[in-house]
């Protein structure tokens, strides 16, 4: 039996450097599925050495799609069968082959799909992708194992979300993009990442309007054909590497993701008294010599504080001085990681009351979906297990600040969502080494 990696990180002062983000994780799966519906080779350059990805091309090949990866160009191309059916060995490891069901349905007529799965930070409910597809005029049937649909055509249709749901509009989007007639999304998201998927799916022959008041039109075509496209830098990578500089007190350079990718992280890290160097090259925060203030943030749809930010944030927290409230709107369960933060001596405590902002739909749940961080928080090392992507990133940060060596297990989340991890943080100056 293969024991699992875990990563011993002892704190060995300021994290400083440079650190280049590639495309984002959130970004080139999504990429990888829409380059199915070309009629020739696609190509997606600057794209990360994630695990999403591998995950991603062994579904494709297991469909009959050909995959090259090399390096951080990756080619698609359809081959001439395409098998309807995600097998079910890829059941739970991440969110992806929901969105295949609108693609297999134009290519094959009939699409099974496991059930989704990814990171254990609330419920990632299906009913908006099957409403919509069913909108369209696919039969789909909702089982145990997975998701059945057959259509011998989508139609256009008007689709209104309940909630701005990423997934849900990248699954309309590319079953719509080769549907008859018009699609009409109201109350779409519209993340960068959302943003870049439609300009894709433009440059393979796609009519795509991006309208006022979260309204996204489609105009159906015949077919579409094979493009290339450079993937914008990962803003929550890019976030994440600027907390470990403030939460150290160092000083890391961002490269590779535009500022205008981090409009609103950057103004709540000022809000908190960070310094900022912007130019068209990096972006590099430092803190102030008292330290850094305490906040009250709400995360919520783009352009809000996204809900992926909060993980490092949260350890930022733990160091800055006061008491900071974090209220989290996207996922309901996406403090999970808190109790391995506490094991280091985080003083965070949870509520499942809506603090720190207005009343959000989970203000009458059970949810525990707020946390008061009371700073400075003295840390101390421990041996904790990470339960997920973001949290996993967090635990890195907190342990290059606690007193003492921790053991943290679980790492291969965060290979799954960072472009090698180990390495940046190891060139940023962290003792940091891998055990089995």
């Amino acid at each position: 039996m293969i024991q699992e990696e875990v990563w011993l990180i002892e704190p060995s002062g300021p994290l400083r450097g440079d650190v280049e983000v590639r495309g984002s994780k959130n970004a080139v799966s999504k990429h990888m599925v829409a380059a199915m519906l070309g009629s020739g080779e696609s190509t997606i350059a600057n794209a990360p050495e994630v695990g999403e990805v591998g995950i991603t091309a062994a579904m494709l090949e297991a469909l009959g799609i050909h995959v090259q990866i090399n390096g951080s160009e990756i080619r698609i191309e359809p081959g001439p069968e395409i098998r309807p059916r995600v097998p079910d060995a890829f059941t739970g490891l991440n969110r992806i082959p929901i969105l295949m069901l609108g693609p297999l349905l134009h290519l094959a007529g009939e699409a099974f799909v496991p059930l989704v799965g990814g990171d254990p930070i609330g419920r990632r409910p299906i009913d908006f992708h099957v409403e919509a597809l069913r909108a369209m005029g696919a039969e789909v049937e909702v089982g145990e194992g997975g998701v059945y649909a057959k259509a011998k055509r989508l139609n256009g249709a008007r689709i209104e979300l309940p909630y701005p749901s990423v997934g849900a509009t990248e699954t309309i989007l590319m079953s719509a993009v080769l549907a008859e007639g018009k699609t009409v999304i109201k109350n779409a998201a519209m993340e960068p990442e959302v943003v870049e998927l439609a300009l894709f799916l433009q440059r393979m022959g796609g009519r795509i309007e991006l309208s006022p008041d979260r309204r996204i039109v489609i105009e159906g075509v015949g077919h579409l054909r094979g493009a290339s496209t450079w993937l914008a830098g990962d803003r929550i990578e890019a976030f994440s590497y600027l907390a470990a500089g403030l939460v150290t007190g160092g000083e890391v350079r961002v490269h590779g993701c535009a500022q205008d990718r981090l409009v609103t992280a950057i103004t709540t890290l000022a809000r908190m008294g960070a310094q900022f160097d912007i130019n068209d090259e990096y972006v590099c925060a430092t803190a102030p010599p008292a330290g850094l203030r305490s906040a009250a943030v709400q995360t919520d749809t783009h352009p809000g504080f996204m809900t992926d930010w909060q993980t490092p944030l949260m350890v930022l927290f733990t160091q800055s001085q006061g008491m900071s409230v974090l209220h989290e709107t996207v996922f309901e369960n996406r403090l999970v990681y808190v109790p391995a933060l506490q094991k280091m001596g985080c003083e965070i405590e949870v509520f499942d009351q809506c603090l720190g902002g207005p009343a959000c739909r989970y203000h009458d749940t059970n949810a525990k979906h707020s946390a008061v961080v009371r700073g400075v928080s003295k840390l101390r090392g421990a041996d904790v297990t990470l339960p997920d992507i973001r949290a996993g990133f967090s635990g890195v940060l907190a342990a290059a600040v606690a007193d003492g060596v921790s053991t943290l297990r679980g790492v291969h989340h965060i290979e799954r969502g960072y472009h090698r991890p180990y390495e940046q943080f190891a060139s940023l100056g962290l003792n940091i080494r891998r055990q089995r």
